[in-house]
């Protein structure tokens, strides 16, 4: 109900203190939201770009992206959110994402000491420093790993049999191995596995490294590609509550509305966990939520004592909407 004025007023006096509150708030939510304690955590580490408007402050050229814009980064445990960090598009993708990782098994592990807890990301997270720390911290990590021509060399003989099969058939082959595999910068080697997808584009190999046990298909596409990950976290925020609108002229503006926008996705998140299980509405996406239960034609009337919303008696799920509230009022 704020005026245009007042909401810019609150946004341009946001400093760093706001993105520790919030951010500390995330993370309490987040572990209130358990009933018991949880056996394990998956945390999904992922970067985007977010292109700007104009010349804001920490305005930089990314040569991927093709276009000036921020890149922030996510990290979501589940359909939860953890971190909404913005950051500039001139560093290393996995920009302070040790210590971000740190900070939530800090955190995770004083509320549930035994929790296992996993650091999962793509190629651009896959750094010497996290990997270490990850093993001396009892933290499994699975994350992609980028090609090189020493991991060519190594899986050739399954490079090779896949073209072979794929000669013989003409049918697209998918095979796994694993393989031992130390960067010169680790020191050591580590578990790799690799897949291979041979059509008629060619080759496709991919590889990542893990401290996971188990089968190397298994934790490919159970674990690293699991349904939840098809669905990118940043898409989450950014396409279904219009996290991209950082349009503010400084900085802190900018991380305060991406907060906000990340803020509004824990609430609908909370709103289908808590009052839409059961429901038509269980499985629907955030900007299903806003479109069918949330978006309602209401008149809206003021006076010197209160506002008063008359909703639409036309609505069409008013007993869904009545559900919801009921499951939501306290006690």
């Amino acid at each position: 109900m704020a005026s245009s004025s007042t909401l810019c007023r609150l946004e341009n006096s946001r400093d760093r203190e706001i993105f520790w509150t919030f951010h500390n708030v995330l993370v309490v939510q987040f572990i209130a939201s358990k009933s018991s304690p949880p056996t394990e955590l998956v945390l999904d580490f992922d970067a985007t770009d977010d292109p700007i408007h104009g010349n804001q402050e920490g305005r930089f050229f990314h040569g991927y992206y093709d276009q000036y814009c921020f890149m922030p980064l996510y990290v979501f445990c589940g359909d939860q959110p953890l971190v909404s960090y913005l950051r500039t598009s001139n560093n290393d993708g996995a920009k302070h994402a040790g210590a971000i990782l740190k900070w939530l098994v800090s955190h995770s592990r004083k509320a549930w000491p035994e929790v296992k807890i996993i650091y999962r990301g793509d190629s651009g997270f896959c750094r010497r420093n996290i990997l270490f720390w990850c093993e001396r911290n009892n933290v499994d990590y699975i994350v992609g790993l980028a090609r090189n021509s020493r991991l060519k060399l190594i899986s050739q003989p399954t490079l090779d049999q896949a073209a072979e099969h794929f000669e013989k058939t003409g049918e697209k082959q998918r095979l796994f191995a694993e393989l031992r595999y130390g960067a010169k910068s680790w020191g050591c080697e580590r578990r790799v596995i690799l897949r291979e997808e041979h059509s008629t584009k060619g080759r496709n190999p991919r590889y990542i490294v893990t401290s996971l046990e188990g089968y190397g298909q298994h934790l490919y596409e159970k674990v690293l590609l699991c349904p939840w990950r098809y669905g990118k976290p940043y898409q989450r925020t950014e396409i279904l509550l219009f996290a991209d609108r950082t349009s503010c002229h400084d900085w802190w503006p900018n991380q305060f509305r991406l907060l906000l926008s990340t803020i509004a996705y824990m609430l609908l998140e909370a709103i289908r966990r808590l009052g839409l299980h059961g429901t038509e509405l269980t499985n629907a996406q955030c900007d299903t939520i806003r479109l069918k239960l949330l978006k309602i034609g209401a008149v809206v009337i003021r006076n010197t004592r209160r506002v008063r919303f008359l909703m639409s008696s036309a609505f069409p799920r008013q007993n869904l909407f009545n559900t919801v509230y009921q499951r939501l009022c306290p006690g």
